[in-house]
């Protein structure tokens, strides 16, 4: 019988938090820990010797939010001592694509050990890449094709040039990058593939799904994509270990009124050419959107509905509706359930139905629930709502005559005390107490009192008078509501 999937929460706050700390996680299983995505300042919190003992990093797309420390990490282990290896690096194909154009500035020169000269530094002197994920039949490549020109041309595998009748390359006036324009076999439509197709497609992808196997403890790493929606390259990480299936959903937008738009709508192409001359073109100068006539297949939208349904799903969030992130007040057009979701990558100041990551935080994946990890002890996520503020975590359980009040306004939730301004509909009312390190304290209503733990793991209740201060120990309240049924 396993003893189940811990993950420990290092940074679960976007780009522009002022907590700081954006996203990171340290994945955990018997004696084998890596990193998923490394936002979070990794020497900080794991620190020197602890980054030592980490055997892979996971990234899950190139965001700074997400991969800000790679080039540091990857820095560290070629250049200290008592390290001197590559990074073993987990991620799909195009992801490590990704980062390989990104890392360039900081990688890729350096001056020689007798510092005379500047020399050049292969991206695989620093990274030993692990592809997740299947790899995609078509290519786009560049050329040498002498006397200083290189050009642009979509291979398959065996190295043999794909026709105009299959794949176009288009390259955007804006960014300059160039993406793949495809025939789809099926609808007979052209598709960018690299967002119509899953990774199950044999039509774009290889067979094998390049499963990573930790061959010490006998968990398996896999690439997911069918529900990431997030523009750039990204995959969402499953992992399995016997029963216990964690899923990282990364960044994406999950609707699914919308995947099923993106599947089933069809787009005449703006093209400012014959048909002919479309026809006959390799390399297209243009906007990409003006010649995709489907964004997702039918087999995509099917596969992401049902992407989660054996796990626990870590998932990202934000308030206000954005074009990357999914909307709490849309959580219920997905296709996640609140007793397998763990809701991260949050603002800093939200109140959810949903259990909440916040940084330091370690939950335990067990079958498909989860437990925050206390000390020796596993805690249900049970409560009626938590709530997140200037670095403060409180959680709130009903109670008719509770202080507090949650209120709904237009899809998002809202924690008050007292009989103040309504802040929009009143739900219920809860008794509501203040997390430190997973120990719940009644919240404080005064500005002259705080709760500080001590070394010996202790919570004392700490006020400040004129006369100076004092603490005494508070009761833990959490083991009292580990066993209240949330309603």
């Amino acid at each position: 019988m396993s003893d189940g999937i811990t993950f420990k929460v290092m940074g679960d706050f976007g780009p522009f938090s002022r907590m700081g700390k954006s996203i990171g996680y340290q994945i955990t299983v018997g004696n084998s820990s890596y990193l998923i995505d490394c936002g979070s300042p990794l020497f900080q919190q794991i620190g020197g010797e602890g980054l030592k003992k980490i055997k892979g990093l996971i990234l899950t797309h190139c965001h700074d939010d997400h991969k800000r420390w790679f080039t540091d990490l990857a820095l560290f282990n070629r250049y200290t001592d008592d390290i001197n290896k590559r990074i073993f690096f987990i991620t799909s194909e195009d992801v490590n694509d990704e980062i390989v154009r990104a890392s360039s500035p900081s990688l890729d020169r350096s001056l020689s050990p007798d510092s005379k000269r500047v020399i050049d530094i292969a991206y695989e002197d620093y990274v030993t890449h692990k592809v997740i994920g299947p790899r995609a039949k078509y290519r786009i490549v560049s050329v040498d094709e002498g006397e200083g020109k290189t050009g642009l041309y979509i291979k398959d595998r065996q190295g043999r040039t794909v026709g105009p009748d299959r794949a176009k390359i288009i390259i955007s006036p804006k960014s300059r990058r160039a993406r793949m324009l495809f025939k789809d076999p099926d609808y007979g439509e052209w598709v960018e593939p690299d967002t119509f197709y899953p990774f199950s497609s044999l039509a774009f992808y290889e067979r094998d799904k390049n499963v990573y196997r930790d061959e010490g403890e006998g968990f398996t790493i896999e690439a997911i994509k069918e529900h990431a929606w997030h523009g750039i390259p990204v995959v969402g990480i499953k992992m399995r270990y016997g029963a216990d299936t964690l899923v990282f959903s990364s960044d994406t937008i999950h609707d699914v009124h919308l995947w099923k738009e993106l599947s089933t709508v069809k787009h005449s192409q703006k093209r400012n050419m014959s048909q002919e001359d479309f026809e006959s073109a390799s390399v297209i100068y243009g906007d990409i959107n003006d010649y995709i006539e489907r964004v997702w297949s039918e087999e995509r939208y099917r596969q992401a509905l049902h992407a989660f349904d054996d796990a626990v799903v870590i998932h990202d969030v934000c308030t206000e509706p954005t074009a990357v992130h999914t909307a709490y007040r849309l959580l219920q057009t997905t296709s996640l359930r609140k007793d397998r979701a763990i809701l991260t990558h949050s603002p800093d100041r939200i109140t959810s139905e949903w259990a909440l990551c916040d940084r330091d935080k370690r939950f335990k994946i067990k079958g498909k629930k989860f437990f925050e990890i206390v000390g020796d002890q596993l805690y249900p996520m049970n409560a009626d709502v938590y709530y997140k503020e200037d670095g403060k975590y409180l959680v709130g359980y009903r109670n008719q005559e509770g202080r507090y009040t949650v209120y709904e306004k237009d899809g998002l939730l809202s924690l008050a005390h007292g009989s103040g301004q309504p802040l929009g509909r009143p739900l219920f009312n809860v008794d509501v107490y203040e997390d430190i390190s997973g120990k719940y304290f009644p919240a404080l209503e005064k500005n002259n009192a705080m709760y500080r733990e001590r070394k010996d793991g202790e919570v004392e209740l700490v006020e400040f008078t004129d006369q100076g201060s004092r603490g005494r120990i508070i009761e833990n309240h959490r083991d009292r509501l580990k066993h209240k049924e949330s309603v």
